[in-house]
């Protein structure tokens, strides 16, 4: 799993970054996103930043990508709408 936060003063390439991520996995802040991890989506999401985000940067802006290993991952406390994340839920219509 990966945590991705960011930050871009130009409101628009925020917005185009925040589609670009919403593609891997699910926002779980304003400017946080949780990727189910692989080789691939992490090659994919770290060339997309080297080569389309990281020229256009100014002073003011940032993304910190964080690996979670799966042993980490069940260390992950969380409380109030977070702690029905690792639930499955089923849906029947």
């Amino acid at each position: 799993m990966l945590y991705v936060c960011y930050d871009f003063s130009d409101d628009k390439v925020r917005a185009k970054f925040a589609r670009f991520l919403s593609k891997y996995g699910r926002k779980v802040q304003y400017s946080v996103y949780e990727i189910k991890n692989s080789q691939r989506v992490l090659k994919n999401i770290l060339n997309e930043v080297e080569y389309k985000y990281s020229p256009r940067f100014t002073g003011a802006d940032s993304i910190i990508i964080i690996p979670i290993s799966n042993a980490d991952r069940s260390k992950v406390i969380r409380y109030g709408f977070a702690q029905n994340d690792d639930e499955d839920i089923l849906f029947f219509g």
